[in-house]
């Protein structure tokens, strides 16, 4: 047995290739637990860590004193498409029960998901879906109806800017499949020809791959090569804050209107000072915490995720299986902005 496995076994924490595990849960790995991974896109992340902080909550209202969850958190360090394939192979030999897993890839994984699936490890795709490979997967909890975010998205950037003027769209990573969908959700509503939109031009989409130094450089460049560029589109937690700080630091949030999906803690400085006059998200917490009640359905309750099936997870309340294996955590996504964000800390 080599030395990475070894560590995994002992519920340790490594460093495997540039990413890291976290294990909780009092035991070491090995000793009988119900192991439930998070496989973020990439670690260092402050979307994933508020994410996981519902795994946490929720074990801790099941099993407050860890006798029968194992929790680990673990991850590449960079969100390439096949980053992950290492941290699942680990996961499946060290005895998981369920994945959760945001992938970074429609289908680079499904070779490796449809191996676990046989080994008897349950995937669960977490805060997207894989679109195209939905086979491959057990269930996908989704923070959003994910049909409502594109539009929604658009429609707060022509709010911002009284609905004309050039604007563009600074994505996290080219493979990413919950950007992707978003972003062509908005080029489809602005080739509708709504006259709400007639005036709005998108002039470009550029790609930050969720890290700040990057998300950085592309909003600079953005703001050099469009000199009437009136705002930008970030529906990323990293991309949104790079792009904020840029506008902030270069003092032209009063011309160029920084909106897209962040984190209330993140996003706080640049709303209070008006670097950004308001973003858009969901509840990430909500969805960690709705995955361990799923899998506690499944382990005490004989629940089996098929569609119409329902379960109830705590104080979220009911949820049903959607024709398509989705479980939706919410509808619509939130508006947060100088009068409701002080009431949220994730």
């Amino acid at each position: 047995m080599n030395l990475v496995k070894k560590l995994l076994l002992l519920g340790l924490c490594l460093v495997i290739a540039g990413g890291a595990v976290f294990a909780a849960g009092g035991k070491q790995a090995g000793g009988g637990k119900i192991k439930i991974y998070f496989i973020p896109k990439n670690l260092g992340n402050p979307y994933f860590v508020a994410l996981g902080s519902g795994f946490e909550a929720a074990l801790k209202e099941l099993d407050p004193n860890g006798e029968k969850y194992e929790y680990i958190f673990t991850g590449p360090a960079t969100p390439e498409a096949t980053s992950q394939i290492e941290y699942i192979e680990a996961a499946v030999q060290n005895g998981a029960k369920a994945i959760f897993i945001a992938a970074n890839s429609n289908d680079a994984l499904n070779a490796t998901f449809d191996d676990a699936r046989r080994r008897g490890t349950r995937i669960y795709i977490i805060n997207q879906d894989i679109p195209g490979s939905e086979s491959h997967r057990d269930a996908a909890i989704m923070p959003v109806n994910f049909d409502t975010v594109g539009v929604a998205q658009l429609d707060l950037m022509g709010g911002y800017i009284n609905w004309e003027g050039e604007f563009a769209i600074l994505s996290a990573t080219t493979d990413a499949p919950d950007q992707n969908y978003w972003v062509q959700s908005m080029r489809d509503e602005l080739a509708k020809g709504s006259p709400k939109y007639a005036k709005m031009k998108l002039v470009d989409v550029v790609y930050g791959d969720d890290q700040p130094e990057k998300s950085t450089t592309e909003m600079e460049a953005l703001l050099t090569k469009y000199p009437n560029l009136k705002g930008v589109i970030a529906p990323t937690t990293v991309g949104i804050a790079a792009a904020a700080k840029v506008a902030q630091t270069r003092g032209v949030a009063d011309r160029v209107k920084v909106t897209g999906l962040g984190l209330p803690s993140e996003m706080k400085e640049f709303v209070v000072d008006g670097s950004s006059p308001g973003f858009q998200l969901w509840d990430p917490p909500a969805e960690g915490y709705l995955g361990v009640y799923l899998v506690d359905a499944e382990v005490n309750q004989g629940f089996t995720p098929a569609p119409g099936a329902t379960f109830k997870a705590g104080k979220l309340g009911e949820y049903k299986i959607l024709p398509n294996g989705q479980i939706l955590t919410l509808q619509t996504p939130k508006l947060f902005d100088k009068n409701n964000l002080q009431d949220f800390v994730y």
